[in-house]
């Protein structure tokens, strides 16, 4: 998880963040093995705002990929390690299972590895689907 990692802060370098001067860098897993990255760009209509974790998963899906294993966030701005929205959880739990890893930190050190069950648990999408 620490290279997938690595490759979310490369894409935190390349936000476009003028107004919160908060750059996120998202780095996405398919389950065969490819990497997606995307990073934030803001808008000054903040609302327009596309988190990095959406523009890592819509990137992928434009490159045919649908199902994923892992995502890697880096926040460059904070000490302290920052999850998905609630934007980025709705659309990372149409593309992952709830056994799918979340990995995300900061600046620091400090790291949180979680998965995507646990940062929606009620996941209306998986729990209504017809057996």
């Amino acid at each position: 998880m620490e290279e997938l990692f690595a490759e979310a802060r490369q894409a935190a370098l390349a936000a476009y963040a003028p107004y919160s001067k908060f750059r996120v860098g998202a780095a996405l897993l398919s389950v065969d093995g490819r990497v997606f990255t995307g990073c934030n760009v803001e808008n000054r209509s903040f609302g327009l705002t596309i988190c990095a974790e959406r523009g890592a998963v819509m990137y992928a899906v434009s490159k045919g990929h649908r199902s994923f294993a892992a995502l890697a966030i880096a926040a460059l701005d904070s000490l302290a390690p920052v999850p998905p929205c609630g934007a980025c959880r709705q659309v990372l739990s149409e593309f992952m299972l709830p056994d799918a890893r979340v990995y995300f930190g900061g600046a620091s050190a400090e790291r949180v590895d979680v998965t995507i069950g646990a940062l929606y648990p009620f996941d209306s999408l998986h729990d209504l689907a017809v057996p």
